[in-house]
């Protein structure tokens, strides 16, 4: 099926209004295309495979919304533009342009299969569920990890290093606990490399079905890795669930921002000797994570590069 593709271009400050105001004629699902920086509360949910920072806003926006083949086109341009007229009234709608091209209908949760294929973290493989594990790789460490909607395939650097940690210290019959699971890729090395039970945490309910899907694919046994929704710093029964154990190993692989005033909750929740594995901060920050780890009791024993990204780890 081949779709209408509308595009207006507009400013990152009429955004909003436009959206609201395109519902009200009966269009919704508008894609949003600009260079705004995520708001706290967004950075707050990014417990995976964190990007760089991206490029200066520019205050443009360029809005996309879709509509079937049998669409009416001139009207629905000609209450598109209405609707920027009315807004331009009062908000700069900057260009203000509509335009329509013709695109094929896709698969869009999956597309980006096409994308990811499978990698090595050293003598660790990891190979998505629509590959075939490649004869050379048979004698290797495989884990078999399909991210779906959630943060996670292991290919980025920050989770890399996490994995080479986990590689290092996890020797068989330890207590996890995952910040940020994600599609589970720590906690699915970690038991694969021997440990006894992983308790993973994430915001994003998507984690829940990645985390199960490939804890099946992997022949996880259920009583071998807990996933639970939310965040434990807010979260006073995901910590007290949590707490109900103390852990060995600490997995965090998420933004410094969120790891400054994570990491006193987390101390609390280690054993004595326990390791606190850090990642997801860029290089400019390491001072600050590297601070908030010393100030709240733990021994920094490891810090690991690659890229612009960091990996500290700390014993408690």
């Amino acid at each position: 099926m081949k779709w209408k593709q509308f595009t207006i271009e507009t400013t990152t400050e009429a955004e909003d209004i436009l959206i609201s105001e395109l519902a009200d004629i009966g269009i919704e699902g508008v894609e949003i295309v600009d260079k705004q920086p995520l708001t706290q509360e967004e950075l707050d949910g990014m417990f995976v495979d964190i990007l760089p920072p991206g490029p200066e806003d520019d205050g443009k926006a360029t809005l996309h919304f879709y509509l079937d083949e049998e669409a009416d086109v001139p009207e629905t341009i000609r209450q598109v533009k209405e609707v920027i007229r009315q807004v331009s009234s009062y908000v700069d709608v900057g260009d203000g342009s509509v335009s329509v091209s013709e695109t094929e209908d896709k698969d869009w949760i999956n597309n980006w299969k096409e994308f990811f294929h499978q990698f090595s973290v050293d003598d660790i493989v990891i190979v998505p569920s629509w590959e075939e594990v490649r004869e050379e790789d048979r004698d290797k460490l495989i884990l078999h990890i399909d991210p779906g909607t959630a943060f996670g395939t292991g290919k980025h650097e920050t989770t890399q290093l996490v994995i080479r940690q986990l590689k290092k210290h996890v020797h068989g019959g330890e207590e996890i606990l995952d910040v940020g699971t994600g599609s589970g890729i720590l906690g699915i090395t970690a038991i694969r490399l021997g440990a006894a039970h992983v308790f993973g945490t994430d915001l994003d309910p998507c984690a829940v079905n990645a985390v199960a899907d490939n804890m099946q694919s992997n022949e996880i046994p259920d009583d071998a890795f807990s996933m639970h929704l939310g965040n434990l710093i807010h979260d006073e029964e995901l910590f007290q669930t949590a707490n109900r154990k103390k852990y060995d190993i600490v997995a965090a692989n998420i933004l410094a921002d969120v790891l400054i005033p994570l990491t006193p909750v987390i101390v609390k929740l280690m054993k004595d000797g326990g390791l606190y594995i850090t990642s997801g901060i860029l290089d400019v920050k390491e001072e600050v994570v590297r601070e908030a780890i010393e100030k709240a009791g733990l021994r920094l024993t490891e810090v690991t590069r690659q890229g612009e990204w960091v990996c500290l780890t700390a014993r408690k």
